[in-house]
């Protein structure tokens, strides 16, 4: 927004943006789509930069940001890239077979299962790798309506583009900001309802997340879905959501043990989020700051010293 709340031409032309691909792509074909997604992938990959994408990746790898491997950064946009595509195409697709897809291919589902017969609800969540959404819509099919936490967006008519988009999906969508009171309350209703919450849990929004270590390097993740198990007894179970050569991966992790507190539950939900991570790097979706050091402005990885 502009300073003085007007909606900026930058905002507005990402709105269109979405708009546009919103209406365009659903109605192409699988095949020429895949092809336009890649080749624009491609193209960016060629282009270079992407320096928080390198330096995130250096983490994983244990390695610095200009020895990251150029095909990874290129792998990495083509699967942010094949995210937008099957986003955009989504409301095309079959939900039924999408599910039953799912069913076929996913691990650990009896975990979200378990948890509805006890009637406790579940807490799920999950780093922003594969395609999350797909995770929810077998929710949305097997188990009911799912609650999710969507950060708000610049403009507001391109976040209520992505609230649309993700209700028709059949999510109950929630913003994480902007409402007169913390969603806090009503995920927690929702829990005690027997019902199932979504959370994207790797990136703190809020600065005043907990601290935790990432692949060996200070951070912050939120706390809400440590508070939300601890709070409730919902199981808090980590998701790992992945892509293969002709569909997706997902796995659903036991519940963990929250029973040392908020800090400590969050510290064991970035170790399953690193192992995720670190078993599908390309897979992860992260280009923004997420270590105190990129935050902060620490001293520069790009070298070894």
């Amino acid at each position: 927004m502009g300073d003085d709340g007007s909606v900026t031409s930058t905002g507005r032309a990402w709105d269109l943006g979405y708009a546009a691909g919103w209406q365009l792509i659903r109605r192409l074909p699988e095949q020429p789509a895949v092809r336009l997604f890649d080749a624009a992938a491609d193209r960016a990959s060629r282009r270079g930069g992407h320096r928080q994408l390198r330096r995130n990746l250096s983490r994983v790898l244990g390695t610095t940001p200009d020895r990251v491997p150029a095909g990874l950064v290129q792998a990495s946009l083509r699967s942010y890239a094949r995210y937008w595509r099957e986003a955009f195409r989504l409301p095309r697709m079959d939900p039924v077979r999408l599910a039953d897809i799912i069913e076929r291919s996913a691990t650990g589902l009896e975990h979200i299962r378990d948890a509805i017969d006890r009637g406790t609800g579940a807490v799920l969540a999950l780093p922003h790798s594969g395609n999350w959404d797909l995770a929810g819509i077998w929710v949305v099919e097997r188990i009911g309506r799912p609650t999710v936490v969507a950060e708000r967006l610049d403009p507001e008519s391109l976040f209520r583009r992505f609230v649309r988009f993700r209700e028709g999906l059949g999510f109950e969508i929630i913003p994480l900001t902007g409402d007169a009171i913390s969603p806090f309350p009503t995920l927690v209703d929702r829990l005690q309802q027997g019902r199932v919450v979504g959370l994207l849990g790797e990136r703190d929004l809020s600065g005043t997340g907990v601290p935790v270590t990432f692949f060996g390097e200070p951070a912050r993740m939120p706390s809400g879905p440590a508070r939300l198990a601890i709070d409730t007894g919902a199981p808090l179970l980590p998701v790992r959501c992945w892509f293969t050569p002709t569909g997706w991966g997902f796995h659903i992790d036991a519940p963990l043990d929250t029973g040392g507190g908020i800090e400590r539950t969050t510290q064991n939900l970035a170790d399953r989020f690193a192992a995720g991570i670190a078993a599908h790097p390309a897979d992860w979706h992260m280009f923004q700051p997420l270590w105190t050091a990129d935050l902060h402005g620490a001293p520069n990885r790009d070298s070894v010293g």
